[in-house]
């Protein structure tokens, strides 16, 4: 039995929804929230917190909510594809208004084509969420028929989509192959179809944890652990505080400051804490800034639970006025996060050129601002998770010619052992996911990263 508030409309989904038919709160779940990311790019891990994310989320049982996450990954990682297999299989497309359907055929076809879901059950379910819903109603017969002859065809279809479409805006491949090269783009491209490794930054031994937790080490000392059976807490050395989740690429920056055992060291943008971690582990005086009261407060948690200790400051980091400068000063700032799309699906279908621009703007002030809170002679770092030029390259140069106080401070290969490959001739850092080639995708790629490092006169 189905019950349903008696409004209908654009908010139909924030309606009661009970019912006997097992698996269809998790299909209405994951259909609002792909449309939530598309429509209003809305970022998913905000909307899958588990305190404070999207109610109806919040009101299913822990394994339903993994497996709308499952869900929603797949059809964000496939975007593409599976827009292409539909489309393969409608004689006309769908109308310009009928956006909550399209939702609800991509998350029945991610489940069809991608998920290990039995095909009459994501069809089934399908037709349901689409009965349960006023603006679909009238398309269950529709979305029955397209959603097995999908189940139909796949074997056929799939292969041939996956080796001609991409699943990214087309804006973005277009920048991705300007700078990169085709070749190396479509390698990008193709690392995002993959689930990533998890990666942990330990604090000693390597090589005993990678043991234990069932991993492999890499050059710059991470291990790295295909998948997780079980969830992050219950791994040995959480509780002691042992170690913490970083991509590999995420944990370079922070290197690159030198030896900063005994010196002050600013962390600018710091949340959740894992490169203010670092800085604490190598010895250094570290305070961490951030805007966001509730990061910070993750942040404090986090260093709690690892045995370490930073100062803390919390606002807008164009407010803060040290009573004396740093040595060290880390800027990892806020960006597009395009290096995180194979982490962070999501990403490639909420950000847009015109965000990236004002992205782009903000990181060269808040490089500017960061040299002033440097002490002559002192290392500044800039970073972010970015793919694109314009909030790296591009903007490392616009700083080197226009920020007075700046000097630059090239990264040497030898500075990254193992790593020299990420260490461009301008003496930069740039890492992608077709980087770290261990033979297997699954294992294989880091995060897109770019760093500088400067000297401040």
């Amino acid at each position: 039995m189905v019950l349903t508030a008696a409004k209908p409309g654009r908010l139909a989904f924030e309606k009661a929804i009970v019912s006997d038919k097992p698996g269809l709160a998790v299909r209405l779940c994951a259909q609002r929230l792909l449309g939530a990311v598309i429509e209003t790019s809305t970022s998913l891990d905000g909307l899958t917190d588990d305190d404070h994310g999207h109610p109806q989320y919040r009101a299913l049982e822990m394994r339903d909510r993994s497996l709308v996450r499952a869900i929603l990954s797949s059809a964000l990682r496939h975007r593409g594809t599976v827009s292409a297999f539909l489309a393969r299989l409608l004689d006309k497309p769908l109308p310009d208004n009928a956006k909550s359907l399209n939702h609800l055929l991509h998350v029945a076809a991610a489940q069809i084509l991608f998920l290990d879901i039995p095909d009459h059950s994501a069809v089934d379910l399908a037709v349901e969420a689409a009965r349960a819903d006023p603006r679909n109603s009238r398309f269950a017969s529709l979305a029955n028929a397209l959603l097995r002859r999908m189940a139909r065809e796949k074997a056929d279809l799939l292969p041939t989509l996956l080796a001609t479409t991409r699943d990214v805006p087309d804006w973005f491949w277009n920048e991705l192959r300007s700078q990169y090269g085709e070749r190396k783009a479509e390698h990008i491209l193709a690392m995002h179809r993959v689930e990533a490794p998890v990666d942990f930054t330990v604090k000693s031994n390597s090589a005993n944890w990678a043991g234990l937790l069932g991993g492999m080490v890499l050059p710059d000392g991470t291990v790295r652990v295909e998948k997780l059976d079980v969830s992050v807490p219950s791994l040995p050395g959480f509780s002691e505080g042992a170690w913490w989740v970083q991509d590999a690429a995420a944990s370079i920056p922070a290197m690159l400051l030198g030896d900063i055992n005994g010196k002050t060291a600013l962390d600018l943008c710091a949340a959740p804490g894992g490169k203010t971690a670092q800085m604490v582990q190598a010895g250094a005086d570290v305070t961490a800034v951030d805007l966001s009261a509730s990061r910070l407060k993750r942040l404090a948690g986090n260093l709690a639970r690892l045995g370490l200790s930073a100062k803390t400051w919390q606002g807008n980091a164009f407010d803060f006025a040290p009573h004396e400068k740093f040595d060290a000063v880390l800027l990892d700032a806020p960006c597009s996060s395009t290096g995180t799309i194979r982490r962070h699906p999501d990403v490639a279908w909420t950000k847009s050129p015109q965000d990236v621009a004002k992205l782009a703007k903000l990181q060269f002030d808040l490089l500017e601002k960061a040299a002033g809170f440097v002490k002559p002679g002192g290392v500044l770092v800039f970073s972010n998770c970015s793919l694109l030029a314009v909030e790296g390259e591009a903007l490392a140069r616009r700083a080197a010619g226009g920020i007075t106080a700046l000097e630059p401070y090239p990264v040497a290969r030898e500075d990254l052992p193992g790593l020299e490959t990420l260490v461009s001739t301008e003496g930069w850092l740039r890492s992608t996911p077709a980087d770290m080639v261990l033979g297997r995708p699954e294992i294989s790629g880091m995060d897109g990263f770019f760093a500088a490092r400067f000297r401040v006169r």
